[in-house]
């Protein structure tokens, strides 16, 4: 195994070095006369990037240096791959109005490679402090839920599709605590798309995260919908501290099948089964609809006592308590329905009156 590995990291150094920035990490020498690369923070199969100081400006602050995509011998393909890119860095410098965003700072090109330029986010990715401390509660991964999902639906809002949602980019700032999303696979899918001459290329262009992609995405199809189930394959990372590999799938239905390591309240299990659901008819589709979710859980008792139980009147004339067996629905469907009788009961204690045979006749009935 070892033998097969060490050629494609081989491979994978001599690319950084080849880059431009690769050459001047560590050296005086400023790329494009304002960068100091300091090193290379990662690399992956759509490009590289680099931690480097922007020395034009006061202080010479931190920032991020993505390379994305290697370079393209074609005019055409290159000039359609610029035009993607021009557009893609405007769309992702609008949501860095967003403070959960890391600003776009700048973008160019140089020898036909894409370059972005970033706010740099000093803190700790959700990855490195589940490894740290351990697995979340309940009632923490809620909260962190309820962070994340504000930052997400002002994404969609945006109408852009995040594709890469895992522990690795999600970062908790250090200066301020507040949760940031990076790396959004949005830009690097557009530019590849532009390369993509024939059928062969463009079924092994992925962009995302094996595991924490569900199906559509993984058929190039991607949705809204397929963040959220990234959204929940990450949920299941905080809880267990296990990566979604590590989970054994259902050979029939693609389901993961993690109930048994999972011990969490039943609401909160339904939301993430939700989350998780292979078929998109079957998942939530906004964001909008799992928040909602998460707000019915402080009311669940009180909707049951008012929802599930009847009260009719006895032989003697007393009032007793008949608890109806609940609907076979959804449970969205259940409590839509329940809500239904119960404001049809309320509005016929206050008139006093009901229907019986076609005729109106005075009401006994109390609720």
């Amino acid at each position: 195994m070892a033998s097969s590995t060490t050629p494609l990291n081989a491979a994978r150094s001599s690319r950084q070095l080849l880059t431009q920035p690769g050459q001047l990490c560590q050296n005086s020498q400023l790329f494009r006369d304002r960068y100091q690369v300091l090193k290379a923070l990662g690399r992956g199969g759509f490009g590289i990037t680099f931690l480097a100081r922007d020395v034009s400006l006061p202080g010479s602050p931190l920032c991020v240096i993505k390379q994305l995509c290697p370079k393209m011998d074609n005019p055409a393909v290159l000039k359609r791959a610029s035009e993607r890119f021009e557009r893609e860095a405007k769309t992702l410098s609008q949501l860095g109005s967003h403070a959960s965003i890391p600003r776009l700072l700048d973008y160019f090109q140089v020898e036909g490679e894409f370059y972005l330029v970033q706010e740099y986010v000093r803190g700790y990715t959700l990855a490195k402090q589940v490894k740290q401390n351990g697995p979340f509660s309940e009632l923490a991964v809620k909260h962190f839920l309820r962070e994340l999902l504000p930052i997400l639906g002002y994404v969609h809002q945006q109408q852009v599709i995040h594709r890469d949602i895992k522990p690795p980019n999600l970062i908790r700032c250090e200066d301020d605590g507040r949760l940031v999303l990076i790396d959004f696979g949005a830009v690097k899918e557009r530019i590849v798309e532009a390369g993509e001459t024939t059928h062969k290329t463009a079924t092994t262009q992925f962009v995302g995260t094996v595991g924490f992609a569900p199906p559509e995405q993984l058929a190039l199809r991607p949705t809204y919908a397929s963040d959220l189930y990234a959204v929940g394959v990450t949920c299941l990372y905080m809880l267990t501290g296990k990566p979604p590999m590590e989970f054994e799938y259902d050979a029939y239905t693609g389901e993961m099948l993690w109930e048994d390591y999972v011990h969490v309240s039943d609401h909160f299990g339904k939301i993430l089964a939700k989350l998780l659901r292979v078929s998109l008819r079957d998942r939530y589709t906004s964001v909008e609809q799992v928040q909602r979710a998460l707000d019915l859980e402080p009311y669940l008792d009180n909707l049951a006592d008012c929802m599930n139980v009847n009260r009719r009147l006895s032989a003697s004339g007393a009032a007793e308590a008949v608890v109806e067996p609940a609907p076979r629905f959804s449970p969205f469907a259940q409590t839509a329905q329940q809500i239904r009788q119960w404001r049809s009961r309320l509005q016929q204690r206050q008139q006093g009156q009901t229907w019986n045979n076609g005729e109106l006749v005075s009401s006994g009935f109390w609720g």
